[in-house]
């Protein structure tokens, strides 16, 4: 059974997205602020987590920080409708990915499940090689990222895009394909969540030794992996 952890003060939405995942199977634990989703992560771990950005004591974004201090657990943030800078400050920190209120619960099931089909993804029947271009080493067996050496904390998502890129380098992929391939749905207008996602990694990649970075934008188009003929 999923073990979900909801933070959100708001007791009616709360009431009903228990009421709804519970009937969806998933095991639901709620917290009213930040303060207390942190205690109960300290007992157990979810599977993900579900942050409201408004909230008493220790907001949503105070409680992403010291999560992804420890974790690279899957996180949703839930924002107002319309606050673009919520969202962009939330992807930025680490959020998986975020949810505008209101919302249909079958939307926020609908990205749950995206997410931790690429979390949980079972690799054991069908073991894929490594993969190691320009210094990033990617290990599919255990889901984890080195640069020279060095593990790299990355979440569900950034290491999903990562995946895609490495397996076509000095290939571009569309905004499109990146969306569809690394976040589960399909890419709309004004969403910038990708943008960030690819932000962050860049920034945790860095560039390849002739200062050129592993992650070129195609203006107007996607992404590009830097081959391994351009980047010594």
């Amino acid at each position: 059974m999923v073990k979900l952890l909801l933070a959100d003060d708001d007791a009616r939405l709360s009431d009903l997205i228990k009421e709804y995942f519970v009937g969806e199977g998933y095991e639901v634990a709620h917290a009213w602020n930040g303060r207390e989703a942190l205690a109960l992560i300290a007992v157990d771990m979810p599977d993900i987590i579900i942050l409201d950005v408004m909230m008493p004591e220790l907001d949503g974004f105070e409680t992403l920080k010291q999560i992804r201090s420890k974790s690279a657990v899957p996180v949703i943030m839930l924002t107002a409708k319309g606050d673009d800078i919520d969202r962009i400050l939330g992807l930025e920190m680490g959020a998986d990915d975020y949810l505008s209120k209101p919302f249909n619960p079958r939307e926020l099931l609908a990205r749950i499940k995206a997410i931790l089909r690429r979390a949980t993804q079972d690799r054991d029947d069908d073991p894929m090689a490594d993969i190691d271009l320009v210094g990033v080493l990617l290990r599919r067996k255990d889901r984890t990222v080195y640069l020279n050496g060095d593990l790299v904390e990355l979440t569900t998502s950034e290491y999903t895009l990562l995946e895609c890129m490495l397996m076509a380098p000095g290939q571009v992929l569309t905004k499109q394909e990146l969306s569809e391939r690394a976040l589960g749905r399909k890419l709309t207008m004004y969403d910038r969540s990708l943008d960030m996602h690819i932000s962050n990694l860049r920034k945790k990649i860095g560039n390849v030794d002739n200062g050129d970075p592993r992650i070129k934008t195609v203006r107007g188009v996607g992404y590009i992996f830097v081959s391994p003929e351009k980047g010594s």
